[in-house]
């Protein structure tokens, strides 16, 4: 087979697809929607100077009491990503080419799959890396500040298991602003490299150039809509996670009505998890008070 610019470009639309197909079916059941908002960026980076106020209702007496958004100034720049796959000029012309449609299906997969990777590698991140108030996102001091000024210390981690367990994370998926945050400047893009008139590339090595390229990165949301544990998971670490997060107040001292609604595990804990609060009767027959208090994100991207 003659390597002609209408091969190239039959090769171009039949991998694009390959890839786009790949991509589109697995993207919908990617786990890291179930955790992370979605915002879309329009430059290098974003600053989300609103993270320290919750917009809370109040009873309107006087003039309006305007809840300035805090300087936090925290920011997340786009990191840039890529896949290439290289289809060597004597496999066109040996039209050897159905070996390569697996790859571009499986580059489709994992370019759908890179928001799970980043997402949850920085919620497992989350005890040394910091949120938008200066302190670690899992931390035992996030400073809280009634309606006077007064400051307090509120913690959202418990790491009474010593390093022994497997950490587990209890999150709020119930609002618009999830816990994670995962920032999109550029959509994954098949991309090639291709023309043999124009490329050193394909001049010095017989090698036509195809991938996918994007621009994005992940962060952390609000520290109060997450809670990260690595106690025994069972109903009384369940109770205590849940009640930490439900006793959360603002500057007025009215609670911030966060609803715990996803226990998030890696495989380690998938038993584990479903026993605590997918199994109606626990020990020796008795109720389990924690059936389905929330549901279960069972994730390979936790270890």
């Amino acid at each position: 087979m003659m390597v002609t610019p209408a091969i190239l470009t039959a090769l171009q639309v039949g991998y694009k697809k390959n890839f786009q197909d790949a991509f589109t079916a697995t993207r919908p059941d990617s786990d890291y929607n179930r955790v992370a908002t979605t915002i879309t960026s329009t430059s290098a980076s974003e600053t989300y100077g609103w993270l320290g106020k919750f917009p809370k209702m109040r009873e309107w007496v006087g003039a309006r009491a305007v809840k300035d958004m805090k300087s936090h100034s925290y920011s997340i720049a786009n990191k840039d990503f890529e896949a290439t796959v290289s289809v060597g000029r004597n496999d066109i012309e040996d039209d050897n080419l159905g070996i390569y449609a697996p790859l571009f299906q499986e580059m489709g997969v994992s370019a759908a799959q890179q928001p799970d990777d980043l997402t949850f590698g920085l919620m497992a991140q989350g005890r040394s890396e910091l949120c938008y108030d200066g302190q670690y996102f899992f931390d035992t001091d996030h400073p809280s500040f009634d309606e006077a000024g007064a400051a307090t210390a509120v913690s959202n981690v418990d790491a009474s298991g010593l390093g022994t367990n497997p950490w587990w994370y209890l999150v709020d998926t119930t609002r618009p602003l999830k816990p994670m945050v995962h920032q999109e400047r550029k959509k994954p893009e098949f991309v090639s490299h291709t023309d043999p008139n124009h490329s050193d590339h394909v001049f010095h090595n017989k090698e036509f150039l195809y991938g996918v390229d994007a621009r994005s990165n992940v962060g952390f949301g609000l520290w109060q809509m997450a809670y990260a544990s690595n106690a025994a998971l069972d109903g009384d670490s369940l109770d205590a996670a849940i009640e930490a997060m439900r006793l959360l107040k603002d500057s007025n001292g009215r609670p911030l009505g966060i609803k715990p609604s996803l226990l998030v595990v890696g495989p380690k804990l998938r038993s584990q998890a479903n026993k605590t609060v997918k199994v109606m009767l626990g020990d020796g027959g008795a109720s389990n008070a924690n059936y389905n208090a929330v549901d279960v994100l069972d994730t390979s991207w936790l270890t």
